[in-house]
């Protein structure tokens, strides 16, 4: 997934919308902590910790929310997904 789409919320399928809630979630800390040494240093950190992890898919569940309404549920462009 490139930087461009980022710039709308629209994807295809729920997958490519995990995807781009998952970039979301990435550019997020990226903006937050600039520092890719300081990240890099705090990687191994909260990568082992349980509260760090549950923390993260909750950012991604949110973003993926967000991603999900805009796309009206994918159900308007993919009748597959209907239920």
């Amino acid at each position: 997934m490139s930087n461009d789409q980022l710039q709308m919320l629209l994807t295809q399928t729920p997958e490519e919308g995990f995807e781009l809630a998952v970039k979301l979630a990435q550019k997020g800390v990226e903006i937050t902590q600039p520092s890719e040494e300081i990240r890099q240093m705090l990687r191994p950190v909260y990568s082992r910790n349980a509260d760090s992890l549950i923390a993260v898919s909750q950012v991604v569940a949110i973003h993926f929310q967000t991603v999900a309404a805009a796309n009206n549920y994918w159900r308007m462009q993919t009748p597959q997904y209907w239920y």
